[in-house]
């Protein structure tokens, strides 16, 4: 009922993408820990795989163990999908027996996509195809461009409703979280909270207290002359 793609930027970023035809599939399906990796579980979705796989990873295993671990622990693993992408390297994968065609899953240094009850194999060729394709970009962006590419080449087969992207930079808090819960055009909708998240958010988050610095910026009016620095680099005009 979804498909997602994982990313990983050069910097260490990690960045998720996700779109289903079901409502507020960013709420449990992706999940993502600073410095440790990312995790997206769909299909009939199991909650648990996200925080234990993360653990996992943070210990030292690799994406095969981690997916190996969470999958043979449930019995109801041939009705899951996941996959999982580490700090360094290519993640790893499974799409169980019972998914719902169309499903699978395709993995490769960086990043991964997978889906099920999609339109076809097409979906997560065009999305893996778009992301290499928008290489220099902010990971963000090229991850909704996947996705779009993903949805042209036909998406979820039973339509649209809801869509989610989380970016994990080098705080324990996201830099970004936009979630579309349940909407006629969500990446579209994505699209456009994105945009409106150059104007001020993005910039403000920067200034937050963090950790390398326990404070923050304090003084309003340096607050928004960053603001508008990031504001003229990003070429964003607020009405």
């Amino acid at each position: 009922m979804t498909w997602s793609i994982l990313a990983r930027d050069d910097g260490g970023c990690f960045g998720i993408a996700i779109a289903s035809r079901f409502f507020a599939v960013g709420a449990l399906c992706a999940h993502t820990r600073r410095g440790v990796g990312a995790v997206a579980t769909q299909a009939l979705m199991n909650p648990l795989y996200g925080p234990a796989g993360l653990a996992l990873l943070e210990a030292g295993h690799t994406p095969e163990d981690v997916v190996r671990a969470l999958t043979s622990a449930d019995a109801g693993q041939a009705h899951r999908q996941l996959h999982v992408l580490p700090k360094a390297g290519a993640g790893a994968a499974h799409t169980g027996a019972s998914c719902i065609d169309w499903c699978g899953h395709a993995v490769f240094d960086g990043f991964s996509v997978a889906g099920n009850m999609l339109a076809g194999p097409q979906v997560l060729d065009a999305t893996a195809q778009a992301y290499r394709n928008t290489a220099g970009q902010p990971l963000a962006e090229r991850l909704l461009a996947a996705m779009a590419a993903g949805e042209a080449a036909g998406g979820d087969k039973r339509g649209k409703q809801a869509a989610a992207l989380r970016i994990q930079a080098d705080e324990d808090h996201l830099q970004l979280d936009l979630r579309v819960d349940d909407h006629a055009e969500p990446l579209l909708e994505l699209q456009r909270l994105y945009r409106k998240s150059l104007e001020r958010y993005q910039p403000f988050v920067a200034c937050l207290a963090g950790r390398h610095d326990a404070v923050g910026l304090t003084d309003r009016a340096e607050i928004e002359t960053r603001v508008q620095q990031f504001q003229a680099l990003h070429g964003v005009h607020p009405a």
